[in-house]
């Protein structure tokens, strides 16, 4: 049951962030929809160099950030209206959850407290016709508002000197703050009633920043304006300061933020931490923990050629494998009932073990063992038996006794339960990471945990492990073990009553016990 719900809590954090994932990307699949104008050649005023590539520009970039862009260049009054009102339909077609922006760049004027958007055909010579020539910008924040959708963007770059300075009562500079409906960012290039610069390199700097910062992966546009006021402002020597201001109530990002790569399982951080050791006892231990894992094959494998290389004999020196001179030719009868030598050896323990390996059933690693219990394979083998047997076990809840090839030692899987060694009696304080321990039986007691995992294991960590791979070994390179992931692995103790508690642990009987007090205590 504890594996069972060691399995199941992971697949539902995996499905629940899989879920979290949709939603997203729901949301990010919400209708993105940009009315881009940008206005340069006037046949009235002063042309301006950059809007036409500022407008451009602008509306490659959200292109790639999702958003269906209309891109309007040098437009008249007639066209500049139609593209609005269309505009404002689009908007409503989308419905609630689309985002709405509209980008302007040219001339624009403020008489009276009111913004007007100059067409390139716009022609003035009396303040009072100044709405008969021009387009209002509050004419864009209606067809916003009409389309109730919960997030709208204004961006003007469009407070360029006054092109109608010679007209009568039009000599205020810049626009005007607007008041914008709920759920609008209003960004214009520079304060209300200052003058922009139309700048020097084709593009505004007021764009030019903003095409810097808006492919930025989860930068929030209240941040992103920001960073365009200071890169503005250090552009021009402080003489132009963006400014901005929000009635938004979701938050927002051009780009989505790049979503953090899932975390790696425990068999991955164990087969990241022994896949280049070449050390075959560590890849023994990973084998026994994560029999299952997609890890297990490639570590079967590196232990197979791991084994064959050291059990292999040296390659001969030159002179050894230099032929020896021919003998004189002596006569000798052949005789015709003679048969082919038989297969080499090697040849046929490697077809056992092949077979094995491919049908991974415990009769095909028992036939191998039988016939070479000391061949090249015998400890791959012994292994993959063991755990075969084990597993068989432990899926019918018996006690096993399963005697290993050399007939040393048999593998026994504890019953289910998780009594404690004799002598083992709860501890009356505290117990830390490095305090000395009360309780744990010879061995135990009196040491602290930090120096236990230092130790060397009293008895074969996999049963019927060569003394070569763990006499005198550290479980603490083979654990990697710190503080952290040691009480990662005491918390599996807590509240069970299951065999992994039961079962002794090569560095003493009492350790596991220790280790679940230690959590108990919150691992201190």
């Amino acid at each position: 049951m504890a594996d069972l719900r060691m399995r199941i809590l992971p697949a539902l954090a995996v499905l629940f962030a899989g879920l979290t994932a949709a939603a997203a990307a729901a949301q990010d699949a919400a209708q993105r929809i940009a009315l881009i104008v940008g206005n340069s050649a006037y046949q009235g005023v002063t042309q301006l160099d950059n809007p036409a590539t500022d407008a451009r520009d602008m509306a490659a970039t959200l292109r790639e950030t999702g958003f269906d862009v209309t891109l309007l260049l040098d437009a008249d009054q007639r066209a500049l209206n139609t593209a609005i009102a269309q505009f404002g339909r689009d908007l409503r077609d989308a419905g609630r959850d689309a985002t709405g922006l509209f980008y302007y760049a040219g001339h624009g004027v403020q008489s009276f407290g009111t913004n007007f958007l100059v067409p390139v055909d716009a022609a003035l010579k009396n303040a009072a016709d100044l709405s008969l020539v021009g387009v209002p910008a509050e004419a864009v924040l209606r067809q916003m508002q009409s389309a109730r959708n919960t997030t709208n963007i204004v961006i003007l770059d469009a407070c360029r000197d006054n092109p109608f300075d010679a007209v009568p009562d039009m000599n205020d500079n810049g626009l005007a703050e607007m008041k914008a409906p709920t759920g609008t960012y209003l960004a214009y290039s520079t304060a209300p009633g200052s003058v922009a610069l139309d700048g020097l390199d084709g593009n505004s700097p007021f764009t030019k920043a903003l095409l810097t910062h808006i492919p930025r992966p989860g930068l929030p546009i209240e941040q992103l304006f920001k960073q365009v006021r200071v890169d503005v402002l250090e552009e021009t020597g402080g003489r132009q300061v963006p400014w901005d201001a929000s009635s938004l109530t979701n938050a927002f990002a051009f780009v989505p933020d790049e979503p953090a790569p899932p975390p790696k399982s425990d068999a991955e951080l164990a087969w990241d931490a022994v896949r280049d050791t070449g050390d075959p006892l560590q890849i023994l231990l990973f084998l026994r923990a994560f029999p299952d894992s997609p890890f297990a094959g490639a570590a079967r494998e590196m232990i197979n050629a791991l084994m064959v290389a050291e059990l292999s004999p040296p390659a001969p020196s030159a002179e050894a494998a230099a032929p020896p001179a021919p003998a004189p030719a002596q006569p000798q009868s052949v005789s015709p009932s003679a048969t082919p030598p038989p297969t080499a050896p090697q040849d046929a323990e490697r077809e056992l073990i092949e077979t094995a390996r491919t049908s991974g059933a415990a009769a095909d690693y028992q036939a191998y063992l039988d016939a070479f219990p000391a061949g090249t394979y015998a400890e791959l083998a012994a292994f993959e038996l063991a755990l075969l047997r084990e597993k068989a076990a432990e899926d019918a809840g018996d006690t096993v006794i399963a005697a290993l090839p050399n007939g040393d030692r048999a593998l026994q899987i504890a019953p289910d339960a998780a009594d404690a060694p004799p002598g083992l009696v709860a501890p009356t304080g505290l117990v830390t990471f490095d305090g000395p321990l009360e309780t744990g039986g010879p061995g135990i007691a009196g040491e602290s945990i930090a120096t236990l995992i230092e130790g060397s294991p009293t008895f074969p960590p996999i049963e019927g492990l060569p003394e070569s791979l763990w006499k005198d070994a550290t479980c603490a390179s083979c654990h990697q073990w710190t503080p952290d992931a040691l009480c990662t692995q005491a918390k599996t103790y807590l509240g069970q009553n299951a065999p992994a508690l039961a079962k002794s642990h090569p560095l003493g009987g009492g350790l596991k016990h220790n280790l679940r007090y230690w959590a108990e205590g919150g691992c201190q």
